[in-house]
Formats: C-alpha cells, sequence, structure tokens
C-alpha cells in the first residue's frame, strides 16, 4: 500500500514509520507540520529510505491536503497528527481544538474527495484509520472494569475533549459518507525518542540530573502503559484488517499509578547508573494537584487482541529498562531539546 501518514515525526507516527520500513514493502508519505515535538531523527533509517517520503505541511490547509491527495494518491490514510499533551491543553485549548478537530475534519473532507476518485476495488480497499486514545473515556473509579470499545465517552480535559469530537467526526464519514474509517483507542505509551515534556523521559532525565521529582497529589493516579513499539506494530495490523466503521482499544494489561511509574524509573536508574548521593527516590516529592486531573484509565484489549491476533511483545519491567537505556544513551538529542527549545514544563503528569 501506499500510506499516507500524518504526524510522522513525533513519538508514536515515528514508531510507526520505523515498523513499516523494517517489516512491510509499503510506502509512507509522511505529513507533518514539524512542531516543536516533531523530530526527523526519530525516523532513524526511515528518513533516507526510498519508500518513504516527508511532506512539511500543516492538515489544516485544504489546499494543502486536497493536492497531497491528488499527487500521491494513497491507498489508506493513519491519522496521527494531534496536539497530544493536557498539560498545554489546560494552559492554552486553542491549538488543542483547531489541531485536533479542525484538522481532522480538513483532512477527512480531501480523503472523502479522493475516495470519490477511486475505482470500485480502490474503494473497498481504501482505509481511514484514526489513531485515538482512552482518555475520551473519562475516569474510572479504582474498583471499576477497564474501558472497552462500547465505553461512553466522558472527557475531562481540552485535550480530550478535541480528541473525542475528532473520533466522533471520523464515525459520521462513516455512517453519512461510506467512507471506510474505523478508530483505535490506545493507553498511554512509552518509550524512545519520546519528548522530554511527558511523565517517563521527565522523571528520567530530571532524576539523571538529580532535580526534584514534583508528583502530582498522592500519586494514586493510575494510567495503562504501552511500549511506544508493540503499539506501532498493532496500529499496522489494524490498517491491514479492520473493516470500516471498526473501533479497537490497544492496551498491554499494563497498569501503573503514577508514583510506582516514578519509583520505578528512580530504581532503573540506580541500577544502571548509581548515583553516589543515594538512591533517586530521595528526590521525590508531592506537589499539588493539576486541575481535572483523571484518577484512572485502564483499557481492557481482548476485542483487539482476537481481532488483530496481537498482544504486547514487552512487560512495563521490560520496556521501562529499554527506555531508560536509550535515554542514556542518546544525550546528545534530548540535552539539546532541554536546552535550546524546551523552556521547562510542570513534573509528575501522566498524560
Amino acid at each position: 500500500m501506499r500510506i499516507l501518514l500524518t504526524g510522522g515525526c513525533g513519538f508514536i507516527g515515528s514508531a510507526v514509520i520505523r515498523h513499516l520500513i523494517r517489516a512491510t514493502d509499503h510506502q509512507v508519505v509522511n505529513v507533518d507540520k514539524m512542531t516543536y515535538a516533531a523530530s526527523e531523527d526519530a525516523l532513524e533509517e526511515a528518513r533516507t529510505h526510498p519508500r518513504h517520503q516527508l511532506l512539511r505541511a500543516d492538515i489544516t490547509d485544504p489546499s494543502a491536503m486536497r493536492n497531497i491527495f491528488a499527487t500521491h494518491r494513497p491507498d489508506a490514510v493513519m491519522h496521527l497528527a494531534a496536539e497530544s499533551h493536557v498539560d498545554r491543553s489546560i494552559d492554552g485549548p486553542a491549538p488543542f481544538i483547531h489541531t485536533n478537530v479542525i484538522g481532522t475534519f480538513v483532512l477527512l473532507e480531501a480523503a472523502r474527495t479522493h475516495w470519490a476518485t477511486l475505482d470500485r476495488d480502490g474503494q473497498q480497499r481504501f482505509r481511514f484509520h484514526h489513531i485515538s486514545t482512552d482518555e475520551v473515556f473519562g475516569a474510572l473509579g479504582p474498583h471499576d472494569p477497564p474501558f472497552t470499545e462500547s465505553t461512553p465517552y466522558d472527557p475531562r480535559s481540552p485535550y480530550s475533549a478535541s480528541k473525542a469530537a475528532s473520533d466522533h467526526l471520523v464515525r459520521a464519514w462513516w455512517h453519512t459518507y461510506g467512507l471506510p474509517t474505523f478508530v483505535t483507542n490506545t493507553t498511554n505509551n512509552y518509550g524512545p525518542w519520546q519528548f522530554p515534556e511527558k511523565l517517563i523521559p521527565l522523571v528520567t532525565l530530571n532524576a539523571l540530573e538529580g532535580k526534584p521529582l514534583p508528583v502530582y497529589g498522592d500519586g494514586t493516579n493510575q494510567r495503562d502503559w504501552l511500549f511506544v513499539d508493540d503499539h506501532a506494530e498493532a496500529l499496522v495490523r489494524a490498517l491491514e484488517h479492520a473493516e470500516p466503521g471498526a473501533t479497537l482499544a490497544i492496551g498491554a494489561r499494563q497498569p501503573r499509578t503514577n508514583l510506582q511509574v516514578v519509583h520505578a524509573i528512580c530504581a532503573t536508574l540506580d541500577e544502571l547508573v548509581p548515583d553516589s548521593a543515594g538512591p533517586r527516590a530521595r528526590l521525590i516529592h508531592f506537589v499539588s494537584d493539576r486541575p481535572g486531573h483523571d484518577f484512572r484509565y485502564e483499557i481492557d484489549p481482548a476485542r483487539a487482541t482476537e481481532a488483530l491476533r496481537w498482544t504486547a511483545p514487552h512487560d512495563f519491567d521490560r520496556g521501562l529498562r529499554r527506555t531508560v537505556q536509550w535515554y542514556l544513551d542518546n544525550r546528545e538529542w534530548w540535552d539539546g531539546i532541554r536546552g535550546a527549545r524546551y523552556a521547562g514544563q510542570r513534573l509528575g503528569t501522566a498524560a
């Protein structure tokens, strides 16, 4: 297939492109605006691979999207481009509405125009795969069952509300126009190349440098964690096998509280690079919770496991060790970001 993939220089998008180049024969047209969190370096060998092409364009630009579809005539779309950091959405929600809602609408319309030009077989094969989040389902209590594909939507932050809106648009274009769309919702991803404002890289780097590790509230907020390369594999399987109109919840069954995650990072660093000042858990302290902080997210991936014949290869401990080691081995990348482009961010966020 020729796949038009949006946000391919982002954290999850770049992992999907690496997987597509390494494990398939598909071609990738990578559309990315190259905002603050994008990194061409994260493409690794795909950056110069003949089956990958990077186009710098904004998904909210209708003319640019129509031209890209007309020029490259993709067989499928994987839509990952999004503003995704919850704290940033609280501080300034407008970019989240613009990119996540308006951008998805523009992309759907460009895809629909393109789809109408395909022959019957091309229309039947075409897929518009929208990648979303479990945060659209709201928050779980301590004893609630995990989210499934049929959980009602109840978003609580500007970020999750914008993603919920985009999910509804994608499904509406299937029901109204017949555009063969489907949606996957996933849990918190972690792994190499994640921008240093997110919980695991931020705590890893601050602990490595002996800086304080503030944790929101009492640290009991819980998330379900999925190693990004495992997610990339699942997303490509979904593109190849999911039926139009489907929803699949992709997760790893690896729930941890924020405090457990921070302690695990500290313990891993203590093992790999001991600190003469003592265990890094000494750096943890608790700070006032952020507004609207959802207590718990967790996905039941049973339907996706059956449909895709896929389970996440990494458990959390092995995935975290690989992640921490990657940041230790790639200081030049993250040091440049923190020094030149990244002015600082509140710590302890799980988003």
